[in-house]
């Protein structure tokens, strides 16, 4: 009779967990900056299902989601203008981007309430944004002025203003939260920003129209994407070179490692004439493309879930998001979004 009641208790509890785990998965939620609508679609992150959108700044370009999954922070160029022609950011169709003519913002919307709860100005035509380890800051890439912006994320006041190389773009923090690694587009190069003195430290030449940058989660290994050479420049972060390239498809974009860091999701976003729409699923053991998988056109933006199991796509000519399972390599669902999604970011 008592292990009658034990085997009970424990299936319980194992149900629990489970319901549980079922309802922290549902809560899970996916981010779009949809830069021709000025919105940022919110995906629920198992279905794919657009659960609202949120209207943001001019032409949102980028998106990213605090560590602690309270706020997502959006960069922009101020406050919509419906007259203004929201063409005028289209350059990464050709590796580019046509400065704007003002000071551009990030935005803030708290998770919970899908509200926007701050606009702190930054450089001119800000690009990405990315945050602290620790949540405490976050960087901003400014095109149109070479400069990052560190803003408070607390106090969302301006921290600095770093000088970095010619059209920074793509930015992301090394592991331990200690530097910041910087794709300077039209600079063919990567800055290294100190983030305890705010200062770049070195510029590490890695190729034609670097446009993101990525580490694996061990640190082993950086990355930039080269857009111009239909290639990965892999770099050492010890030394602070380039060690090898890998060939991808055509214009590769944003890229992503898996948290076992044995994977580099990158998409290939090929022009607005030829548009690309793959994704490279590079072995990072071998150093060679494991898998080539067809997305949707202008495959751009991509993020990978805290599991490693899925990375999310977008897709900027076919206003779309696809979902790749990155274990068995294929496309589980697409499914539209808004006009020309771009920056696209997954609760952590």
């Amino acid at each position: 009779m008592m292990r009658r009641k034990i085997n009970w208790l424990l299936t319980a509890v194992q149900i629990g967990l489970l319901t549980w785990s079922g309802t922290t998965l549902a809560a899970d939620q996916v981010y779009v900056a949809n830069e021709g609508a000025d919105t940022v679609s919110v995906l629920d992150a198992a279905s794919l299902k657009t659960l609202t959108n949120v209207h943001v700044g001019k032409m949102p370009h980028n998106v990213q989601v605090s560590p602690d999954g309270k706020l997502v922070w959006v960069t922009n160029n101020g406050e919509p203008d419906h007259a203004a022609d929201v063409s005028a950011h289209k350059g990464m169709a050709q590796g580019d981007h046509d400065a704007m003519g003002k000071p551009g913002a990030i935005w803030a919307i708290d998770t919970a309430t899908n509200a926007v709860v701050a606009k702190v100005p930054v450089g001119m035509h800000p690009a990405h944004v990315v945050v602290s380890p620790d949540g405490r800051l976050a960087y901003v890439t400014n095109g149109g002025d070479n400069t990052v912006t560190v803003i408070d994320t607390a106090a969302r006041s301006h921290v600095a203003t770093i000088p970095v190389g010619q059209f920074p773009h793509g930015l992301r923090f090394s592991p331990d939260g200690k530097e910041v690694y910087v794709a300077n587009l039209k600079g063919g190069t990567v800055s290294v920003i100190d983030t305890a003195s705010q200062k770049e430290v070195a510029q590490v030449p890695v190729g034609k129209g670097p446009a993101q940058t990525g580490f694996t989660p061990d640190g082993r290994l950086a990355f930039a994407s080269l857009s111009g050479e239909n290639a990965i420049a892999v770099i050492d972060p010890g030394t602070r070179k380039v060690i090898r390239k890998v060939a991808v498809g055509t214009v590769p974009i944003q890229l992503y490692a898996t948290p076992d860091s044995r994977t580099l999701v990158v998409a290939n976003q090929g022009t607005r004439k030829k548009p690309g729409s793959t994704v490279s699923l590079i072995d990072l053991e071998r150093f060679k493309v494991a898998k080539t998988v067809v997305t949707g056109a202008g495959a751009h933006g991509v993020t990978v879930d805290r599991e490693g199991r899925y990375a999310y796509v977008t897709n900027m000519y076919a206003n779309s998001v696809s979902v790749l399972d990155v274990k068995d390599r294929k496309v589980t669902k697409t499914v539209p979004v808004g006009k020309v999604p771009n920056g696209i970011s997954v609760t952590p």
